[in-house]
């Protein structure tokens, strides 16, 4: 039995397909966190034997997350998780910055985590270029490129999106931050765990990467913040995290974020190619049984785990309502979106229209999903498209000479 599917006797067996939006917490992320819920308990600022315990769980965790990321230790800063950390890396680099350098570019694919951090730069005079995106999902860095101006001080860019999965060319963007003199953020929140992450490669002066999207425990992230990166402190208080983050450190979390990026980096490599093997079926399997269903984004450039389908004829709530009363959960896109009446800003940035945009499914798999699992939705998911069409008056059944 795994945590993303418990099974009661006479109960619904469940499936869980939504990692992307959040992830079950592991069971040695668990047994790590608890003894600094327990015994360990002390505050990490303190100088006497429990605050010490504390403060060397912190520090241990805060090396596990610099090996995933090829990164000093002293260069992480923990936070409450990835908005959090957004939000300290862009307003802060905007709030260092001197008068003549107040330009930002970034994508129209971002999560809202950035995208509403830059609206509300804009509402403050900032100058926010947001580069668009073909039907890929993958932005042209020749695009990043053009979009720079004597006054940019800032290029922030998703590493991998949350509904397409789609992997953005960082290295490249950040060869051409280098060239200009220009900070480099990315937002890995999606990609952390899933695939490789070298800051020196890739080139960032920040990243941002938040806990429970990697088996770790809600409410705990951090961002990397590359030495000699010059920043505006948003909150004030204490001198914790080395004056970056004022406030008592949430121990127990931190330690649940060191103890996911150790499983992570000791998994990545089996892991990754385990879940691709499963979304690959899932995504084959939907294709090839269900009419008039198209991949959305680049097939080859994304991270493992996700999938993301337009089901013609279908309306994506309806459809996610269905498969969870049949014990299946996926989404319609972002968590952080969930409830919007507005399309996807991703689904419409690649050219979908409003209508394909909101019957679009995204399929998330992780490290507890199983085979089996994948075999149970392709017996249910058909007849529950089929079942949702039949009562739309713009389908028509397709005949035996051809399906699509």
């Amino acid at each position: 039995m795994h945590p993303g599917g418990a099974v009661l006797q006479g109960k619904m067996n469940r499936i869980y397909f939504d990692n992307n939006a959040t992830t079950p917490l592991a069971p040695e992320v668990f047994d790590a966190m608890c003894p600094y819920m327990v015994e360990d308990f002390g505050n990490a600022s303190s100088i006497h034997w429990y605050g010490q315990r504390a403060k060397a769980g912190a520090e241990k965790a805060r090396e596990q997350v610099a090996k995933l990321l090829n990164a000093r230790p002293s260069e992480i800063v923990f936070t409450s998780g990835g908005t959090e950390s957004d939000n300290a890396a862009i307003l802060g680099i905007v709030g260092a910055a001197r008068a003549d350098r107040r330009h930002v570019v970034t994508t129209a694919i971002e999560h809202p985590a950035v995208l509403s951090t830059a609206k509300a730069l804009e509402r403050h005079g900032i100058s926010v270029t947001f580069v668009r995106v073909g039907s890929s999902g993958v932005v042209d860095p020749a695009d990043v490129a053009a979009a720079i101006r004597p006054e940019t001080v800032l290029i922030s860019v998703m590493h991998a999106n949350n509904e397409l999965g789609t992997i953005q060319p960082l290295e490249h963007i950040g060869q051409i931050a280098r060239e200009r003199d220009i900070y480099f953020h990315a937002d890995a929140v999606q990609s952390a765990g899933k695939i490789p992450l070298d800051v020196q490669k890739l080139g960032v002066d920040l990243l941002s990467l938040s806990a429970h999207k990697l088996n770790g425990p809600k409410g705990v992230g951090a961002l990397y913040v590359r030495k000699g990166t010059i920043l505006r402190t948003l909150m004030h208080g204490g001198h914790h995290e080395r004056d970056r983050r004022p406030g008592t450190e949430n121990v127990a979390g931190i330690v649940g974020l060191g103890a996911a990026a150790d499983a992570a980096v000791g998994n990545l490599a089996d892991e990754s190619g385990r879940v691709a093997g499963l979304r690959d079926k899932l995504e084959a399997g939907i294709l090839t049984h269900v009419p008039y269903v198209a991949m959305n984004g680049d097939r080859a450039h994304r991270v493992p785990n996700t999938t993301n389908l337009t089901f013609g004829y279908l309306e994506g709530e309806g459809f996610v309502i269905a498969m969870d009363l049949r014990g299946i959960a996926c989404s319609t896109g972002s968590a952080c979106s969930s409830g919007s009446l507005e399309p996807s800003h991703v689904l419409t940035a690649i050219g979908l229209r409003p209508e394909q945009a909101r019957a679009s499914i995204r399929f998330s798999l992780g490290r507890f999903n199983t085979s089996e699992e994948v075999d149970a939705t392709l017996q249910i998911l058909p007849a529950v498209v089929e079942q949702l069409r039949a009562v739309s008056p713009h389908y028509h059944a397709p005949t035996t000479a051809g399906k699509r």
